[in-house]
C-alpha cells in the first residue's frame, strides 16, 4: 500500500511537472509573438525560432514555475509591450540647444530625423552598427536596401572611399594610375556638386560596415545643402547614415508631420523648422514643403574597369542632377576621355542587393493602389464605359501636364502637378500630393499619367517619371476597369 501511494504521488508531481513546463513554454511564446510584433517583418521569424529553439525542458531540482506566476510574467511583458507602444516621437525645434541635444543622441546612437534640401532623412551614427540596425527596424526596411552617409566636407566623403586609401608598395605599380584617376574624379565632382543633390557610390574603405552597403562592397555618400542638416551634421561631430524618413515603400516625406505619420511610434526626434524656441509651440502654420527640391538626390555610381585607365559614371536613380551636368564638370577637368557617363536605372525586387537605394520596383507608394494611364488612353480620346465611369468615380486622378484632365469630372478628386509641365514645380510637390491621395475619403485608386519623355528631357521630369513609376509599381493599364 505504501509503495503503491508513492507510486501515485510520484505520478501526480510528474504529470504536474509536465503541465507547468507546457504552461510555461506557451507562456512563454505568447510573450515572445507580443514583443515582436513591434519588430521589422524581416526579423520576426528569426528572432522567434531562436528563442523558441533554445527552450529545455527543466533539469531535475529546477523550480517550475506555477500557472499564476507565468500569467504574472505574461502580464509584466504585455504592459512592456503596451509601453512600447506609447513610445512616441517627439518634435523638436532648430535652437542651438536643440542641435547639441540632437547631437548627442546621434552620438548615442539614437535616432534623429531632419529636413534635407530632398526629403527628410532618418539619421543615425553612421558607423555605429546598432545605430543602423534601429533605423532598418523603425522602416521595416529590408537589408539589401542600402544607406546613404551625410557628411558636410568633401574630404570627409572621400575618407569613406576605398581611392582614398594608400596603397602598399607592390600594389603601387598595378593600381596606382587607376586609382589616381578614381580618386580626381571623385575629388571634381564632389566639388562640383557637394553640398547639393547628387550622391556618389564608390568602393568603400575596408572600415565601413558591411550593413550600410548591402554587403556590396559599395558605399553612397553626399553632402545635403540645407542649412538644418548641415547643422545638424556639425552637432553630432559623425557622418549620418540616412534613408528617407518614412516606412519602407511608402511615400517619402517632406514635411514633420509626413514623418510624424508614418514614425510617429518609434523613438525617434523630428526636427520641425516650424517650432520656435517654446519647444512643442508651432511657430506658423502652413503646408509649404521645407524640402526646396523635392525628390530625393541623383545617384552615380563611379567605377574603375579593368583597363587600367577607363572607367565608368552610371546614374542609378534620377534627381536634380543630370548627366549632362557630370559630363560638363568631368570636361571641364580633363576627365572626359576616362569616364563613359550613362544611365542604368533599375527596377528590382526587394530581394535584390542594390549598391544604391531606391531601386525596387514598389517605392513612394500611396497606401491606396496605384495604377499608371498609357498615354493611349491620356487626354480621353476613348468613349468611357459605365463600369470605367463607376471606378472613376471612386478613384484619385494625379496629373502632370493636363495628360488626364479629360477625366477630371469623373473622378473624386484631381489635383495636377504642373499644369504647364513645369518639371521643378512637380518635383517640389510629388511626394506631398501622393500622400494628399490617399488622404481622400472613399478613394479606392490612384491613377497617374505614363509619362512619356524624350532623350533630352529635364533631369526632374525624368525624376518625376521615375517617382510615379515606382509608385504604380510600374504598372500600366489601358482601361479603368
Amino acid at each position: 500500500m505504501i509503495i503503491g501511494v508513492n507510486a501515485i504521488s510520484f505520478l501526480r508531481l510528474l504529470l504536474l511537472c509536465m503541465i507547468g513546463a507546457i504552461s510555461a513554454a506557451f507562456g512563454y511564446r505568447s510573450i515572445i509573438q507580443q514583443h515582436l510584433s513591434f519588430r521589422g517583418h524581416h526579423q520576426r521569424a528569426l528572432a522567434f525560432s531562436a528563442v523558441a529553439n533554445s527552450m529545455t525542458p527543466p533539469h531535475s531540482g529546477e523550480t517550475i514555475l506555477a500557472m499564476s506566476e507565468v500569467e504574472d510574467i505574461g502580464t509584466a511583458n504585455e504592459e512592456k509591450s503596451s509601453a512600447e507602444m506609447k513610445t512616441i516621437a517627439r518634435l523638436v525645434s532648430t535652437t542651438q540647444s536643440s542641435f547639441e541635444q540632437c547631437g548627442q543622441r546621434l552620438r548615442d546612437g539614437k535616432l534623429v530625423s531632419f529636413p534635407t534640401e530632398t526629403v527628410y532623412g532618418l539619421g543615425c551614427h553612421a558607423l555605429d552598427q546598432l545605430a543602423v540596425q534601429k533605423v532598418f527596424d523603425a522602416k521595416e526596411r529590408p537589408l539589401s536596401d542600402p544607406l546613404i552617409v551625410h557628411v558636410t566636407k568633401s574630404e570627409d566623403a572621400l575618407e569613406l572611399w576605398d581611392a582614398s586609401t594608400s596603397m602598399s608598395r607592390s600594389e603601387i605599380s598595378n593600381q596606382a594610375q587607376q586609382q589616381e584617376i578614381e580618386k580626381k574624379a571623385l575629388n571634381v565632382l564632389t566639388e562640383a556638386f557637394f553640398p547639393g543633390p547628387l550622391t556618389l557610390v564608390a568602393r568603400a574603405h575596408p572600415s565601413i560596415p558591411q550593413i550600410l552597403m548591402a554587403n556590396t562592397g559599395f558605399v553612397a555618400c553626399r553632402s545635403p545643402s540645407h542649412p538644418i542638416a548641415r547643422a545638424l551634421i556639425s552637432a553630432a561631430k559623425v557622418p549620418i547614415a540616412a534613408p528617407s524618413a518614412n516606412k519602407f515603400g511608402h511615400v517619402s516625406p517632406t514635411l514633420a508631420e509626413h514623418v510624424m505619420d508614418d514614425l510617429g511610434q518609434e523613438d525617434v526626434w523630428i526636427i520641425d523648422p516650424t517650432l520656435d524656441a517654446a519647444e512643442g509651440t508651432k511657430e506658423q502654420e502652413g503646408h509649404s514643403p521645407v524640402c526646396q527640391v523635392g525628390v530625393e538626390s541623383t545617384v552615380a555610381k563611379v567605377e574603375m574597369s579593368n583597363e587600367q585607365t577607363k572607367g565608368s559614371i552610371t546614374i542609378l536613380r534620377h534627381g536634380a542632377i543630370s548627366s549632362s551636368s557630370i559630363r560638363e564638370a568631368l570636361a571641364k577637368n580633363g576627365l572626359s576621355d576616362y569616364f563613359e557617363v550613362s544611365d542604368s536605372v533599375r527596377f528590382t525586387s526587394e530581394k535584390v542587393s542594390n549598391v544604391a537605394p531606391g531601386q525596387t520596383i514598389k517605392h513612394y507608394s500611396p497606401n491606396v493602389p496605384c495604377f499608371m494611364v498609357d498615354a493611349s488612353r491620356q487626354c480621353q480620346q476613348n468613349e468611357l464605359s459605365q463600369e470605367e465611369k463607376a471606378i472613376l468615380a471612386q478613384s484619385v486622378i494625379i496629373d502632370y501636364g493636363k495628360r488626364l484632365s479629360g477625366y477630371q469630372q469623373h473622378v473624386l478628386a484631381y489635383r495636377d502637378l504642373s499644369v504647364e509641365g513645369d518639371a521643378s514645380m512637380a518635383a517640389s510637390s510629388v511626394f506631398e500630393t501622393l500622400r494628399w491621395s490617399e488622404r481622400i475619403q472613399g478613394a479606392n485608386r490612384v491613377f497617374v499619367p505614363d509619362i512619356i519623355l524624350a532623350n533630352n528631357e529635364d533631369a526632374l521630369d525624368l525624376a518625376v517619371k521615375d517617382k510615379l513609376t515606382r509608385a504604380a509599381s510600374a504598372v500600366i493599364v489601358n482601361t479603368f476597369a
